[in-house]
């Protein structure tokens, strides 16, 4: 069943979480998870709210949550405290006998929706016209089953934030043009650190159906889809020179889902884990501007209160999405799994993650 018809079908959380206290739905949850044990795994993204994180059994990014679930094989239910693209992950790498629950359907991602398969199926008759079989599909893990089975249909692999600099040169060694998807950001600062100059990019718009460039196409290297991250795309040059002339002393680390500009502005940029690891290192007494997820950034603050961390972006928000997922929904899903109810699994078909697994493992299986 497509994600839309599920959307369309689900019934509304009952009104009794509303009337329960935080501190009856806390106990629900510790009692269930106690009488679960470990056939019961509860893995939770870094963005996650606090009142969440308290009960995950691991805590990291999306593909490592999808590789703690798999080796987690004493788990029969895998309540993934994240978005819809990381439970489908944790589901392809998970056995048959493992069951994933998103304790919220509507916990998507924006950008990997920028991206659907009809989109980029589309697109590929395009590009394979004006460029023939010169490009190589790489796929950020922040996307569709769907779109990782094309990548690897097509020979090509999925990136993270951490190894995407290792998954573009290897990709260039298959083809000497890559189409970078979804996320048109982190293809950008990627590739531009790699020496390919901004000229030699391109941006495809799956919207108007074109490819953006004022160069000529032979000259296009990479041919980025014109997705972004709706919480990264908000912090601006303008955010880090007014800091700069307020706080002198504060060092500006980013994520490489900002946009160029934002990255090359900034002190460091890097992946959630090198920005948590950055963070965790620094010196006592040090001042940080973090241009990432909110809800991380707090937790940050409170983990290192010998440091002063704070947003990039005062006016920032968490992940709207992310953020869909609180007590109320995973105390749902745990009472209704007490009863013998699977609430919102996540099952993706065969064939995609025969698919999608191939370009998974073209990018563990780099050294």
């Amino acid at each position: 069943m497509k994600l839309l018809d599920q959307l369309n079908q689900m019934e509304r959380i009952p009104a009794k979480y509303a009337l329960m206290s935080d501190k009856e739905k806390e106990k629900r949850i510790a009692e269930i998870k106690a009488k679960f044990g470990k056939r019961l795994y509860i893995p939770g993204h870094h963005y996650q709210r606090d009142e969440v994180v308290q009960f995950a059994d691991s805590t990291g990014d999306s593909l490592q949550l999808a590789q703690l679930s798999q080796d987690n094989s004493d788990a029969e239910y895998i309540v993934f405290c994240g978005v819809h693209f990381m439970a489908e992950t944790a589901d392809m790498l998970t056995n048959d006998n493992q069951h994933v629950i998103l304790p919220d359907l509507k916990a998507g991602c924006s950008m990997a929706d920028m991206a659907t398969i009809e989109q980029t199926e589309r697109a590929w008759v395009d590009l394979q016209e004006m460029f023939g079989d010169t490009i190589l599909p790489l796929t950020y893990v922040n996307s569709t089953a769907a779109i990782k089975a094309f990548c690897g249909r097509y020979g090509g692999a999925t990136v993270t934030s951490s190894n995407a600099k290792k998954m573009v040169e290897w990709a260039f060694t298959q083809k000497p043009r890559l189409l970078f998807l979804p996320d048109q950001h982190l293809g950008r600062n990627t590739a531009f650190d790699l020496g390919i100059s901004l000229e030699e990019m391109a941006v495809w718009d799956p919207i108007e159906h074109k490819l953006e460039t004022t160069r000529p196409i032979e000259e296009i290297k990479v041919i980025l889809w014109k997705g972004h991250c709706s919480v990264h795309e908000k912090f601006t040059v303008e955010q880090i020179r007014q800091l700069r002339k307020e706080e002198p002393n504060t060092k500006i680390i980013v994520h490489p889902e900002c946009p160029h500009e934002v990255v090359q502005e900034a002190d460091l940029n890097g992946s959630t884990h090198y920005i948590i690891e950055t963070i965790k290192k620094a010196e006592p007494g040090t001042v940080w501007a973090v241009g990432t997820e909110m809800n991380l950034v707090n937790r940050l603050a409170q983990q290192y209160p010998e440091q002063t961390i704070k947003s990039l972006n005062p006016n920032m928000c968490p992940c709207l999405t992310m953020n869909r997922i609180d007590l109320d929904h995973l105390t749902w899903s745990l009472e209704l799994l007490e009863e013998g109810t699977l609430h919102h699994p996540i099952r993706v078909d065969k064939q995609t993650t025969k698919e999608a697994r191939l370009a998974l493992e073209r990018m563990l299986n780099r050294p």
